[in-house]
C-alpha cells in the first residue's frame, strides 16, 4: 500500500514538473524568438551600428516585446464546429472574431496569473535581447568588455527565477500556436 502512494506521489511530482516546463517553454512565443534571432544580426549590422540601424534594433525590440506580452493574453478552444478558435482574454471572457457558440467565453477571463505571466515573459525576451552579442556591440559595445560576469550570469538567474514563477503559476492558457486538445479543454477552465 505505500509502495502504491509513493508511486503517486512521485508521478504526481514528475506531473508537476512537467507541466511547470511546459508552461517555461510557453513562456516565450517561438515565433518572436526566432523574428528577432533572424532580424537581429541584420538591422545591427552584426554590431556595427549606425543610427539607423539602432532606431530599427529598437523598434525589433518593442515589436517582438509586445508579441509576448499579447501572446499572454490569448486563448483557444474547440467550438461545436470542431475547429479551433481563438480569442484574447478580457475581464468579462474571451474576445473571438467568430464564435462557435459552445463554449462559456466567460470562463476564459482574465487572472492575475496572465499578468504574471505577461511580466516575466517580457523580462526574459528583455534579457535575450538586450544581452544578445549584437545587441551589446550596438548600444553599449564597453559593457561588452567590463561587464562579463554580469552578461554570463544575469541569463541563468532570469531564467531560473522566471522558471520557479511558472511552477508556482502554471499557465493554462492555449494561446496563439499552442491549440487546446479535447481533453485540455475539459479540465484546464
Amino acid at each position: 500500500m505505500a509502495n502504491s502512494s509513493t508511486s503517486s506521489s512521485s508521478t504526481s511530482i514528475s506531473d508537476k514538473t512537467l507541466a511547470g516546463l511546459g508552461s517555461l517553454i510557453k513562456l516565450l512565443p517561438t515565433g518572436t524568438v526566432f523574428v528577432f534571432q533572424f532580424l537581429n544580426p541584420v538591422l545591427t549590422n552584426n554590431g556595427d551600428c549606425s543610427p539607423v540601424n539602432k532606431v530599427f534594433t529598437s523598434i525589433l525590440i518593442g515589436l517582438c516585446g509586445l508579441s509576448c506580452v499579447f501572446a499572454c493574453f490569448t486563448d483557444s478552444y474547440k467550438g461545436s464546429d470542431g475547429l479551433v478558435h481563438y480569442g484574447i482574454a478580457t475581464v468579462s471572457g474571451l474576445w473571438t472574431s467568430s464564435g462557435s457558440g459552445s463554449v462559456n467565453s466567460s470562463s476564459y477571463k482574465l487572472r492575475i496569473s496572465d499578468f504574471v505571466h505577461a511580466f516575466f515573459s517580457v523580462i526574459v525576451f528583455a534579457v535575450l535581447s538586450l544581452l544578445d552579442s549584437n545587441t551589446v556591440k550596438c548600444f553599449y559595445p564597453s559593457f561588452e568588455s567590463t561587464e562579463k560576469a554580469v552578461l554570463m550570469s544575469l541569463p541563468p538567474v532570469i531564467g531560473a527565477v522566471s522558471g520557479a514563477i511558472f511552477m508556482l503559476f502554471p499557465n493554462t492558457r492555449h494561446g496563439i500556436g499552442y491549440p487546446s486538445s479535447s481533453s485540455d479543454s475539459s479540465n484546464s477552465k
